[in-house]
């Protein structure tokens, strides 16, 4: 058999033994239009029409093409996609998960034996280790929709990228509601440091499996010492989602290893949900080293930003998605970026098994199961609304900085309900819609609220009327 034949002969008979493991419909619309383009040894490459078709072969077929590849080529066979091209684009060649990631040098970490901390003449051993960097090659800067919700991080993601621990931007805190692209900017500084800088050693770790491997490290095998060395050698930190960071042992851990870092001249980048000043029961030593670079505030995205990504995503898709669609899902879902993208991957999916064109129709119906029917939705303005009525104010008069006690308690209860009722606005989002105020001014207002509330019978009736009328039946 000649060898340009061989990629399609094996290919063929994977299909036969496919075709008897998955429904009709399945075999269909999911094997029948890949293509085999070469064999090379024990590696198979097909091309598929889109990342988005790729995607889901592999996460609702994996275990059957895995098990079909070994049957036909062997244990050791391997499968490449390799994606076409998108609008002039030079095609792309996708391996199997999970992917090119990039990888980290080894070095050498001193480790003490299990039996306590170590004595002054106790020399450690040393043992080299190669750290997993945990990027998702997905998440970089070229898939980053830039808008003004983002732009500060963007701009000053890239300019640590360009010189990792030598900015300003030391440690860089990113905060934002969830979905607003926290993860996906912090890993984009990662994997770009890493492309301009392979030498360096750069670790991402959610706030949750730092507590988790620290205790294990204190608790269990008795190695916090091995622990505090294994992470006193890495070059970029990215610690995700540190309000998880739970247990005064797992701060006091990240605040020495920041130190360590920190003056060793290592970058740092800390997400979270919320911004330094809100984050609970931490010490201030560790708080006013978060504050001690830059903090960006990710805010949910503006319709122009929102129609740009769905662009940008269709496209990373290879499909054909009619313009009235965008606009109608940037209209419609204005949360974030991962409800979003999460209701377009919808509309094409359903678009692609019921075979049927990818419609404004088809949109409404698949939004309406994500996000419920369209209905008048509970935000800022609304809020501000009805406190201005209840009070028989103007808005104008209530965002002035007039210290009349009329107007300066409306506008606290503002801010107070927007905090308690609105979970995507952060202090500094809602100070800049009331009156233009600042995030400490925000938290000083929902304290004085909440204090009032448990002092002043009169005063918690107002902020129970407006929350009845605003959140009516809870």
């Amino acid at each position: 058999m000649e060898s340009n034949e061989r990629h399609r002969v094996v290919w063929d008979a994977c299909l036969r033994i496919i075709e008897q493991l998955v429904e009709p419909a399945q075999f269909t619309s999911w094997f029948k239009p890949v293509r085999p383009v070469s064999l090379e040894e024990n590696t198979l490459t097909v091309e598929v029409p889109s990342d988005f078709f790729r995607d889901f072969l592999e996460d609702s077929f994996l275990d059957v093409i895995k098990s079909t590849l070994k049957r036909v080529i062997g244990s050791d066979a391997k499968l490449y996609y390799l994606v076409p091209p998108v609008k002039g684009q030079d095609p792309m060649k996708v391996p199997s998960r999970p992917g090119n990631a990039p990888v980290n040098r080894s070095v050498s970490v001193g480790t003490f034996a299990p039996s306590g901390n170590p004595g002054a003449v106790v020399y450690p051993g040393i043992a080299t280790l190669r750290i997993n960097p945990r990027l998702n090659p997905a998440y970089c800067f070229e898939n980053l929709v830039q808008g003004e919700c983002n732009n500060l991080g963007i701009n000053a993601g890239i300019s640590i990228s360009a010189a990792p621990g030598r900015t300003a931007f030391n440690p860089l805190f990113i905060f934002g509601g969830p979905g607003l692209g926290k993860t996906h900017l912090a890993q984009a500084v990662g994997l770009a440091i890493k492309k301009n800088y392979p030498d360096l050693v750069v670790l991402y770790v959610t706030g949750n499996e730092f507590k988790t491997q620290y205790v294990d490290a204190a608790f269990v095998s008795n190695k916090l010492t091995d622990f505090m060395a294994y992470y006193c050698r890495i070059d970029v930190l990215i610690v995700d989602d540190i309000q998880d960071l739970v247990g005064q042992g797992s701060r006091h851990a990240i605040f020495n290893i920041f130190n360590q870092l920190h003056q060793a001249g290592k970058q740092l980048i800390f997400t979270s949900d919320r911004s330094p000043v809100e984050l609970q029961d931490f010490e201030e030593r560790l708080l006013s080293r978060f504050k001690w670079g830059l903090s960006v505030e990710l805010g949910a995205p503006d319709y122009e930003t929102r129609l740009k990504m769905l662009r940008s995503r269709t496209e990373r898709e290879g499909a054909e998605v009619p313009e009235d669609v965008l606009e109608f899902l940037a209209n419609n879902i204005r949360t974030n970026f991962r409800e979003l993208e999460g209701a377009l991957i919808s509309v094409l999916a359903h678009a692609t098994l019921t075979r049927q064109p990818v419609s404004v129709e088809l949109a409404r119906k698949v939004t309406e199961k994500i996000v419920g029917k369209p209905q008048t939705a509970l935000n800022m303005d609304k809020v501000q609304k009805v406190v201005c009525d209840y009070f028989n104010i103007t808005r104008d008069s209530m965002l002035s900085k007039s210290r009349k006690r009329q107007f300066v308690q409306a506008r606290q209860i503002a801010m107070y309900l927007c905090r308690s009722l609105l979970t995507n606005c952060s202090l500094s989002t809602i100070g800049a819609e009331i009156g233009g105020k600042d995030h400490a001014t925000v938290l000083h207002a929902c304290t004085t609220v909440n204090d009032l509330m448990q002092t002043d019978k009169v005063f918690r009736k107002y902020v129970d009327d407006i929350r009845a009328v605003l959140n009516p039946g809870n």
